[in-house]
């Protein structure tokens, strides 16, 4: 199952763009050639998705709040220079959205990169950036039969020491990228990654979960996972909605081997079940109960269709 594509030269694009505060023409959001490059290896963004209600014709941001905190939190670690708050970020996210005037299932995705011609091979600490939010539309999954073969990656996952995975870096996705390959070149989907440790952590840009025993169990944050917002939306919703339990802890290779469910969790994967791994069969081959109830839950939530938690959504319209 193919989760994105490459986006061909001629994909249809939106009118507006944010930058730096101002909404700008598509034309004209550009930056010279040597603007890229070295400047990219800090550069940080987030994933956002922002889902259509129909019935309301209300467009509700998922989360956006805590995505573009941790965005600042990534700013930080990474020590790039910034001079826009919370409230500015998230504004710009609606702005940009009213503008382009989007009534449909949006991908947002706001990133910051080292302003002007950077030619030393290390970003300085607190380099000025630009910010830009761009948008695209995308095609859900939810609610549909799905799944995917994963295998055990030899590449291992980055670590806190190495790359900190809870910031959300560009370079940092470089790590999934050769496990992606690699995968696919074996006639996998996707991979799943262990650590230093041995230990499960999730996959090329979406977090593992598995189901064992009745329970939803987890990789901890600090196994070497990215401090997911959907992850963590789903560790509350699952027992609140579904009254499951759930626990987060060090995760074992072989325990997936004799899981009844394995899923990927993300902003960009939503719910996706895991069908085989590693050439075996899990559960029986098809998206499992649990992992279809989660995935009708977290769609009711994220279109509003769920009263309960409207403190995770941000109306646009």
């Amino acid at each position: 199952m193919t989760i994105s594509s490459v986006a061909s030269a001629d994909a249809k694009h939106p009118e507006f763009i944010w930058r730096n505060k101002e909404i700008v023409s598509w034309e004209k959001a550009m930056v010279h050639v040597n603007s890229v490059g070295h400047a990219s290896v800090s550069s940080v963004f987030e994933g956002i998705k922002a889902y259509w209600n129909k019935e309301e014709q209300q467009l509700y941001i998922f989360r956006l709040r805590e995505h573009m905190q941790r965005m600042l939190d990534s700013f930080r670690m990474v020590r790039l220079g910034n001079e826009l708050s919370l409230e500015e970020l998230e504004n710009g996210v609606i702005d940009i959205l009213r503008a382009n005037k989007t009534k449909q299932d949006t991908y947002i995705r706001p990133w910051a990169f080292a302003k002007g011609f950077v030619h030393e091979q290390m970003v300085p600490a607190d380099a000025p950036t630009e910010v830009v939010i761009d948008s695209w539309p995308f095609q859900t999954h939810m609610l549909t039969d799905r799944g995917c073969k994963v295998c055990i990656s030899s590449w291992t996952r980055i670590s806190d020491n190495v790359m900190p995975p809870r910031a959300k870096v560009f370079s940092n996705y470089h790590n999934g990228r050769m496990a992606l390959m690699e995968a696919k070149t074996n006639g996998f989907d996707y991979p799943v990654f262990l650590n230093e440790r041995h230990k499960i952590t999730e996959g090329p840009g979406a977090c593992v979960a598995m189901v064992r025993n009745g329970k939803v169990v987890t990789p901890n944050t600090t196994s070497g996972v990215l401090e997911s917002i959907t992850r963590e939306s789903l560790l509350r919703l699952i027992p609140e909605v579904l009254n499951v339990q759930v626990i987060e802890r060090e995760v074992d290779r072989t325990e997936l081997y004799v899981a009844d469910e394995i899923f990927f969790i993300g902003t960009g994967w939503e719910v996706l079940p895991i069908v085989n791994i590693d050439g075996l069969t899990v559960g029986n081959g098809k998206m499992g109960p649990v992992a279809r109830a989660i995935d009708r839950a977290y769609h009711d939530v994220v279109r509003g269709i769920n009263d309960c938690y409207k403190e995770w959504r941000a109306p646009v319209w």
